[in-house]
């Protein structure tokens, strides 16, 4: 199972040993596009992620991402035995080799540990499968209420909000406002620390918390906090052990 529906498409391929981008330069071929793009660049010297506040560029996003907390002095990653922060996940891994207690609550099955009882409750259903949250709409059932929440959207909400120029279909009214743009170029939302301008309000928002720091979504196992909802949704499965995307070629 995997935590994300496009992993999942990118594992099917190895069951069916579809490869189908290949590279003109040296004929060797992927089954994701993102390892495709990644190696052509190899050969290009490309780097599309450009660092809107220096003149560096990069070859992956993830590179660009690590690279703005020199800028924005954030620390995303915490320590949850102490207050600790780090700009990446190699440097917190070597710190937490100092502590050698602080995880009281143990799994009685693995042995694993942990600092948080929520947390070890929420592992315990890896263990034992029990997902007592149920949508009352399908069968579907979660092991925690986080993810029934978000999964309710699905039965409660209609995309009844069609854009008429090239008839994609939105659930908010909101989400084919920001649709329309794409049509326009409009770009009304600006930042006034680097003056890069966004067509949505979402996005401007998430690119603003680059520069402050903040992070609204906060994680309710751990505490620790995220400033896209979308991280958070992804951090939690790391506690559930949930990964919602199964390929049915080998379930």
């Amino acid at each position: 199972k995997f935590k994300h529906r496009s992993s999942l498409n990118t594992h099917k391929k190895t069951h069916t040993g579809e490869k189908p981008f290949e590279c003109n330069f040296c004929k060797a071929k992927f089954s994701g596009r993102s390892s495709f793009q990644y190696h052509i660049r190899i050969h290009t010297g490309e780097k599309p992620f450009n660092c809107q506040l220096c003149s560096l560029k990069f070859k992956v996003k993830s590179a660009l991402t690590r690279h703005m907390r020199i800028h924005t002095g954030e620390k995303p990653l915490k320590c949850d035995l102490c207050e600790a922060k780090f700009f990446e996940q190699s440097a917190l891994l070597n710190h937490k080799k100092i502590h050698t207690v602080g995880k009281p609550y143990e799994c009685v099955y693995c042995e694993a540990k942990f600092s948080h009882r929520s947390s070890l409750s929420a592992h315990i259903r890896i263990h034992s499968g029990e997902k007592p949250f149920k949508c009352q709409f399908c069968e579907a059932k979660f092991s925690l209420l986080a993810n029934l929440t978000s999964h309710k959207i699905v039965h409660t909400t209609v995309k009844q909000f069609e854009c008429e120029l090239c008839k994609a279909k939105f659930k908010h009214r909101s989400s084919l406002n920001t649709h329309k743009k794409t049509h326009t170029g409009e770009k009304p939302f600006e930042c006034n620390f680097c003056k890069a301008k966004f067509s949505g309000r979402s996005s401007f928002q998430y690119h603003i918390r680059i520069h402050t720091g903040e992070k609204p979504f906060e994680c309710e196992l751990c505490k620790s906090k995220f400033n896209a909802k979308t991280t958070l949704t992804t951090h939690i499965r790391t506690h559930t052990g949930e990964k919602p995307f199964e390929c049915k070629f080998c379930k």
